[in-house]
């Protein structure tokens, strides 16, 4: 039976991600005691440890190899570049052990006390935890963040054996560069760790449910990755009926239609997207609904149903993005302090797609606008008009907003190009501060730039841009 520790918490956060984190240092800097716990050595959770950081380390290397190669186009000729991928593993790990290290110093500096393990609610009050040194107890709470975030989803019809067939944590081990990659998934994490293996020499195919790639993104975006992708064979409305692992090969059954096919592959990537980890604190001992979509239900404030839970990150919804987590972190910190007007109101979250060509779009799309009532106009800026463009060897890319056409104000925006994602914030920014097309045209954008395309697309609202003829 758990020991009890008889001392209240004032604020336990339960995950480390950059959502749990983010909460901590924020309540800590209020001057609330903060427990944060995870099982890890080191805040940082699945982005720092599993997701966004190892893979742009992996997306970086890859870039830089494809770019270096591409410069034979302008005169400056390398060897074939030797791949040591016991090497990248290293670096690449470096990078997240700096980081979690560094928030690990950040949390001793904040004074909040850090236990390594997990943490499951008995009721509204009291939590069981058990650490990783296998000792368990129970602790009591005046507030609690759920901050647990998600996990990969899996095919029922296909098990993940971890050697012939991964999920996304395999992947980025990055043990070895398999001949022949299936990626089942086209979204953006299919693409990103798909993207990696292709420019690192695999030969990639793609298998997607839907009829391309980023289901539910704007297609003219989608459109400039696909100019570019790096992909051997694509299966577009194909479904993976059998996954077969024999020796060193995967035999997979591709279903299209009435149509069937097999192919071989060293390895298998399933790549589906992730589920939220919404009951492994097991919050409904706490009576915090749970809603038909999954997710635990939250009001503006990150309060749960439960008066002193707040929930925070991929288990509050979509889209489940760190960056939207470390914002709703720092707000339920604020509430539980007392500060007023601290709210969850965003009116943007920008996504990104750390491809090459990158892909970034927020506010209001083309595809949600075409269903909608409001009374837009779509402005799109090809990059072949844009000198910094040409500079850099592409004029492969794409800026666009969407405008109110009476009020003029921005309602959406996306850019599709290198560096995409660098670009999107100033078109989040405008969305937030309702900014007009013509405060945007009227800004002077230093030249030569890439965002000197979003200056231009405000321009194109009027007809008056000046490097491209509006008919």
């Amino acid at each position: 039976m758990a020991n009890s520790k008889k001392e209240k918490k004032e604020l336990v956060i339960i995950g480390a991600g950059p959502g749990g984190y983010a909460a901590a240092f924020r309540a800590a800097d209020l001057g609330i005691k903060t427990t944060l716990i995870d099982p890890e050595a080191n805040p940082g959770g699945v982005c720092l440890y599993r997701g966004c950081i190892p893979s742009k380390a992996l997306l970086h290397v890859a870039k830089v190899k494809k770019e270096a190669l591409e410069l034979a186009n302008f005169g400056v000729r390398f060897g074939e570049p030797e791949i040591d991928v016991k090497k990248i593993g290293e670096w690449k790990d470096e990078v997240v052990k700096k980081l979690t290290s560094g928030l690990g110093q950040l949390s001793k500096a904040r004074k909040v006390e850090f236990i390594q393990g997990k943490a499951f609610f008995k009721d509204e009050q009291t939590l069981e935890i058990k650490e990783n040194s296998g000792d368990s107890y129970e602790l009591e709470f005046e507030n609690v963040i759920i901050a647990t975030g998600s996990t990969p989803t899996e095919l029922p019809n296909i098990e993940v054996d971890h050697q012939l067939i991964w999920n996304s944590k395999d992947a980025l081990d990055i043990k070895e560069i398999p001949k022949k990659l299936l990626v089942i998934g086209g979204g953006y994490i299919g693409l990103e760790l798909g993207s990696v293996y292709a420019n690192l020499g695999s030969e990639v195919s793609v298998a997607e449910m839907t009829s391309g790639f980023l289901p539910g993104a704007d297609r003219d975006l989608v459109k400039v990755f696909e100019k570019e992708h790096p992909f051997k064979n694509l299966y577009f409305d194909t479904k993976v009926e059998k996954v077969n692992a024999k020796k060193k090969k995967v035999e997979v059954v591709l279903k299209s239609g009435d149509k069937e096919q097999k192919k071989k592959f060293d390895k298998v990537l399933v790549a589906i997207g992730r589920k939220p980890n919404v009951k492994a604190s097991k919050p409904q001992n706490a009576g915090v609904e749970i809603g038909q979509d999954g997710f635990i239900k939250v009001f503006s404030n990150r309060k749960t149903s439960a008066n002193n839970i707040y929930a925070i990150g991929d288990i509050t919804g979509q889209p489940m993005l760190a960056h939207k987590a470390s914002h709703e972190g720092r707000v339920a910190a604020e509430v539980i302090k007392g500060e007023k007007g601290s709210a969850y109101d965003a009116k943007v979250i920008p996504a990104i797609v750390f491809t090459d060509p990158e892909i970034a779009w927020c506010g209001l799309t083309e595809e949600e606008l075409k269903s909608s009532n409001i009374d837009a106009k779509v402005v799109k800026f090809p990059w072949s008009a844009s000198g910094r463009a040409k500079a850099l060897g592409t004029d492969n890319g794409l800026t666009k907003l969407i405008v109110d056409k009476e009020s003029e104000i921005i309602l959406g925006g996306g850019v599709a190009g290198k560096n995409a994602g660098s670009l999107i914030p100033e078109i989040a920014l405008a969305i937030e501060m309702g900014t007009t097309a013509r405060d945007l045209s009227l800004t002077i954008h230093p030249h030569p730039t890439l965002s000197e395309t979003i200056m231009e697309s405000a321009e194109l609202f009027y007809g008056s841009p000046t490097h491209i003829v509006d008919k």
